[in-house]
């Protein structure tokens, strides 16, 4: 990832013809928790990020399916030049901090060590605000939930089709990841995801 010089990034245009077929990437879908120091490069976090959350139609629908198209989800990447922010519609890269703030998200996630090994960390955060005028306070978790699971498994699959490690990662502490890399209020942490180069 180069150093942060501007405000923001804008990514390598996404691949769409692969040379893994989805069933291959079903097949050899892992969780991997270790990784080489090889870093992850731009050209695969813009691919990574497209799987997850990427334009597909002129329309401005997604890689993954939202309740209503509303899209409650943000995509936040760490790494060591800083923290940024994927901004769907033009593909780039916002930058949010300029601080490597790995080591806090291991702290927030209960020290557990691909957090810190990985070379980038992927957060996805949800806004159900986004969804509850039109589905109700009750019902806009869930479906930012669903849609959470969605991203994370376009973009579990495409690191397989990249020869990438990845491991969805679930338990840490809500407020402190808030807190780490500041969300703001109404953006909850719903997975963190470690990706590195394999060994």
């Amino acid at each position: 990832m180069r150093t942060l010089q501007a405000s923001n990034i804008v990514l390598p245009p996404p691949t769409r013809a692969g040379n893994v077929s989805l069933e291959e990437c079903l097949s050899r879908r892992r969780s991997v928790r270790q990784f080489s120091k090889r870093m992850v490069t731009e050209e695969q976090i813009s691919q990574l990020l497209w799987a997850a959350q990427g334009l597909t139609s002129p329309e401005g629908l997604r890689s993954a399916p939202s309740a209503g198209a509303l899209y409650g989800l943000e995509i936040y990447v760490a790494t060591a030049a800083g923290v940024y922010r994927y901004v769907p519609e033009v593909h780039q890269l916002e930058a949010h901090s300029t601080q490597d703030l790995r080591t806090s998200l291991y702290r927030a996630a209960w020290e557990q060590e691909p957090v810190l090994a990985a070379s980038v960390v992927f957060v996805i955060a949800g806004s159900y605000r986004r969804l509850a005028a039109k589905y109700g306070e009750a019902r806009s978790p869930r479906y930012v939930h669903l849609e959470a699971g969605h991203a994370a498994q376009n973009l579990l699959l495409q690191a397989v089709a990249l020869g990438l490690g990845c491991v969805p990662v679930g338990a840490f502490d809500d407020l402190k990841v808030q807190e780490a890399i500041s969300l703001p209020a109404d953006q909850l942490p719903l997975y963190l995801i470690p990706v590195g180069a394999m060994n």
